[in-house]
């Protein structure tokens, strides 16, 4: 008897997900408890460590079975030992009324402050600051001081009544009705020494002595505009009725004030105006500092619009010449700027991105030449971490040195500024996080990648060397045991089909590649960085929504920051493209090799500028992203903060604004959309937002809405987090969430 060949079609290879109540009940629980069942059980590594100042000690922070434990490693001696008795030190928090129970493994603070001779202890908790005498422990507290609260976004208008002593201690100069003035502190005798300030422009109250005493730079300051930000706290924790907040708020296009630097010799009754070029059209103009033999001072000019980047020296004879002009056709990324004066040399170790990477240049300060380029190649210096000039050496930072390797990936070499010649100090094929001693001497090196568990090393910074490996290395075997599933780091072509695209998938811990899972993206497109992670970690941030049955993947794509400088530039102008094009087709390409991808059902959430980008995937890629959630979003950059929508979008304020608003864009609604929004962020103006829904509304879209009373610049707190999952399992899942009114 012969029998058919079984035929079984190509759909049933794969078993869809259908989700019984109960078992929706029980994902959100394992979601809800992913941390503490893998993170926090099982997970025995290193989350913090900084060397002890002026000695051969290093704290550091690690998880071992009956908690976390704070130890120090000892060099030389090649020891590890406890760093303080922590059933002590629990018990002396204890008897602060105004502290939660405190455990002596759990305690509540993760940083803290050795002095030299390791008796004397010092963390913050709340809104204190301790210290704690290890011989006797004994304890006292400060209140934290309240500029540690300061806004982050507040205009220094540099009028303030303060005086400004100089270095020998006899002077001190001060701003007086808008001019200059300073006081001879053995006579008391009062001199002025400008006279053209005004209300309208002023000198101001950033004075800068030279090095002996005999000269002082301010600034002609005028004003810019006084745009605020005003925000409503509907429900205020201590009274009945609303309360109105105010904050400096410039945002693109807005007027800038103008600083003019100005050079006084007391002494000599001189002062000396400076003519700065395009002085008019500064974004900033600062970082003033002088030479250590006084005789000329330093200042960095911002050109607006970011396109040129200047440093300018200013002598005493009234010489104004270029040290550095650093020009570009799109953006200069000015929060990278390094500039490491050499002293002994009259020289200054800057980075460019000029041939197309982020290097180093050695500039004669003299002459304002370019003595020779330090370092070259297809890779990126990402800081500079130390310079010695004794031994003509500096230590960086760079990503993307050794081919076949995640190029992310943070490395520290060691280069010769007289031969070029460069060290690998961490060579392993990982992400390294490094604390060094305060002589350079040695360096504490923890590593690992977001697949590889940690080690930490210490190394000899002279060449990398390992000298010391402590024992009881980070230990995850107990979890991969208990089921934590190790994310994987996944790379695919770009749009153009020759760049490599980096990124991470990450499974649920019960996954079952027999059946289709939604996937879900997390976004966040900020051209100011990279964001994918790369260092190793039980949790990620889409970990635990990853438990509710879906596959959950982190993307770098074009337009972000620590590749080319032409990889970085497609954000020019363009923040609706946010690496959109090579997002699709890395996550094509997964879906390809995983077809338990199921990349039919595609989600996507992000916040601040990933909540812009979250909205803009269902706007101007609604074939691919079907369900969005975007939090505090930053959905028209004329909306937002001028610091950071200028850099990208450049100057003056343009059509292609328009182009990238989700405000503008908000009529091509085709998918599923959450917004969420904390009604007094500071960060992101919430009108952003609100003019989205206003739009929708006219345009008669389908959509949800979450604001949140009290809350600021938020993702949504644990509540956001319940409502982002909801969504997701509604409208991917095709589930029924929990009755959470019956929970």
């Amino acid at each position: 008897m012969k029998f058919n060949r079984l035929i079984i079609p190509v759909f049933l290879l794969f078993i869809p997900l259908c989700i019984s109540a109960q078992t929706i009940d029980s994902l959100y629980k394992r979601a809800d408890s992913f941390r503490d069942q893998y993170a926090a059980k099982y997970y025995y590594g290193i989350s913090a460590i900084d060397a002890i100042e002026k000695t051969d000690l290093f704290w550091y922070l690690t998880q071992t079975p009956r908690g976390m434990e704070f130890r120090i490693i000892d060099v030389t001696g090649k020891k590890t030992s406890s760093a303080f008795d922590q059933q002590r030190v629990a018990s002396l928090l204890s008897d602060f009324k105004d502290l939660n129970k405190i455990e002596p493994y759990n305690l509540p603070f993760r940083s803290v402050i050795f002095n030299q001779s390791v008796d004397t202890l010092k963390f913050s908790v709340e809104n204190f600051d301790y210290t704690i005498a290890l011989k006797e422990y004994s304890i006292s507290r400060e209140p934290v001081r309240n500029d540690q609260n300061r806004y982050w976004g507040s205009v220094q208008r540099e009028n303030s009544n303060r005086k400004v002593k100089s270095p020998d201690g006899k002077r001190e100069a001060y701003i007086s009705e808008g001019n200059l003035w300073v006081t001879d502190l053995a006579t008391e005798v009062s001199k002025q020494l400008s006279y053209d300030g005004t209300d309208y422009e002023y000198y101001s109250s950033d004075i800068i002595w030279s090095p002996d005493s005999k000269k002082l730079v301010s600034c002609r300051y005028r004003p810019g505009g006084d745009r605020k930000l005003l925000l409503i706290s509907s429900s205020p924790k201590n009274q009945l009725q609303p309360l109105t907040y105010s904050y400096d708020y410039p945002k693109p296009g807005d007027a800038l004030p103008i600083r003019r630097p100005v050079l006084f010799i007391p002494d000599e009754d001189k002062q000396i105006t400076f003519d700065v070029p395009n002085v008019e059209q500064q974004y900033s103009l600062g970082r003033i500092d002088w030479d250590e033999n006084s005789e000329y001072f330093t200042f960095h000019f911002n050109r607006r619009g970011h396109q040129q980047y200047v440093v300018y020296s200013g002598d005493i004879n009234g010489r104004l010449y270029p040290i550095v002009d650093e020009r570009a056709d799109t953006f200069i990324y000015y929060n990278k700027i390094s500039a490491n004066w050499l002293k002994k040399g009259k020289e200054l170790l800057w980075v460019s991105e000029r041939d197309g990477w982020s290097h180093l240049y050695l500039y004669d300060v003299p002459s304002g030449k370019v003595k020779k380029q330090i370092t070259s190649g297809e890779w990126v210096v990402k800081d500079v971490i130390h310079v010695d000039e004794d031994n003509r050496t500096v230590i960086i930072k760079a990503c993307g040195m050794d081919k076949n390797e995640d190029p992310y990936l943070e490395k520290y070499y060691k280069v010769s500024l007289d031969n070029e010649k460069l060290t690998a100090l961490t060579p392993e094929n990982a992400n390294h996080s490094v604390s060094f001693s305060s002589d350079y001497k040695y360096m504490v090196d923890s590593y690992s990648r977001v697949d590889l568990k940690p080690s930490v090393v210490v190394r000899s910074v002279i060449n990398g060397n390992v000298i010391y490996k402590p024992e009881n290395q980070p230990d995850i075997s107990k979890a991969v045991e208990a089921g934590w599933r190790v994310p994987e780091v996944f790379t695919a072509k770009g749009r153009d089909g020759v760049t490599d695209i980096w990124g991470v998938i990450i499974r649920p811990a019960n996954f079952d590649p027999n059946k289709k899972y939604p996937v879900i993206e997390y976004i966040y497109a900020g051209p100011h960085d990279s964001h994918v992670p790369k260092s190793f970690s039980m949790v990620h941030r889409c970990s635990e929504l990853s438990e509710l049955g879906f596959i959950t993947v982190m993307i770098d794509g074009m337009g972000t920051a620590n590749r080319s400088k032409a990889f970085h530039d497609v954000c020019w102008q363009n923040l609706k493209d946010a690496g959109f094009p090579d997002r699709i087709a890395w996550i094509k390409s997964a879906a390809e090799k995983y077809p338990e991808m199921d990349i039919e059902k595609m989600g996507i959430y992000g916040t601040s500028a990933g909540g812009q980008n979250a909205m803009g995937a269902l706007l101007f890629h609604p074939e691919f992203y079907k369900v969005g959630v975007a939090s505090c979003g930053c959905h028209d950059n004329r909306m937002d903060k001028m610091w950071w929508n200028e850099q990208w979008m450049g100057y003056p304020v343009g059509k292609h604004y328009a182009e990238s608003s989700n405000v503008v864009n908000a009529h091509l609604l085709e998918g599923q959309l959450m917004l969420m929004l904390g009604e007094l962020d500071n960060n992101v103006d919430p009108s952003s937002t609100l003019q989205v829904v206003n739009e929708l509304i006219k345009h008669n879209k389908e959509f949800e809405f979450v604001i949140l009373p009290g809350a600021g610049h938020t993702d949504g707190g644990k509540y956001g987090e319940r409502k982002r999952r909801d969504f997701f399992v509604k409208h991917l899942l095709n589930e029924k969430t929990p009755d959470w009114n019956q929970k």
